[in-house]
């Protein structure tokens, strides 16, 4: 069980399409694999941030079980209700576990143990993440184009920085450097 984990952390880190095609990674430990993941991310860029910010670890973990339900959501939505291909047939679990095994090299932010090494891995880390979302998103709904693919992974990413600003900045008129 653990080899097959660590088989989809190693298929997910080398942007390997053939992971997403494999009914076989998609079994009853498949969204527990995915959880995983997405915990281990959460908690992974935790450690990197506490290089230079102390971050709370549990909050992280918390927050990537969050963003994991969010993009899958997004993906979900965008992908399969309003713009999908004719053989695009998939269910929202299989959407989840895609979205949270293409979380993989997020792992690699644990290797950030320093304030120099923070950044460039953080960046190197998020935009690997992206491809690897692309992958799954097309390899999953069964896209003929990787640019439908980049789209519905760029759009829901412009609808979760527009939720969080907007979340930030509701909750900027709460503090008290607002009142000056």
């Amino acid at each position: 069980m653990f080899g097959e984990f660590l088989n989809i952390i190693l298929k997910s880190i080398k942007l390997d399409k053939s992971l997403y095609s494999d009914a076989k990674n998609f079994g009853e430990a498949s969204i527990y694999f995915s959880g995983i993941i997405m915990i281990l991310d959460g908690i992974a860029g935790a450690v990197a941030a506490n290089t230079i910010v102390k971050t709370a670890v549990a909050m992280s973990g918390l927050t990537a079980i969050l963003t994991w339900f969010v993009w899958s959501t997004l993906i979900f939505v965008l992908g399969v209700k309003i713009f999908p291909d004719k053989q695009t047939k998939v269910s929202y679990k299989k959407v989840l576990t895609a979205v949270g095994f293409a979380h993989s090299p997020g792992l690699i932010r644990f290797f950030a143990v320093t304030p120099d090494l923070m950044i460039p891995i953080i960046f190197l880390t998020q935009f690997w993440i992206f491809a690897g979302l692309i992958i799954s998103t097309k390899q999953i709904l069964n896209f003929k184009s990787n640019f439908k693919s980049f789209g519905i992974v760029f759009l829901s990413f412009l609808i979760i920085v527009f939720l969080s600003i907007s979340f930030v900045m509701s909750r900027m008129s709460a503090l008290p450097i607002n009142q000056i």
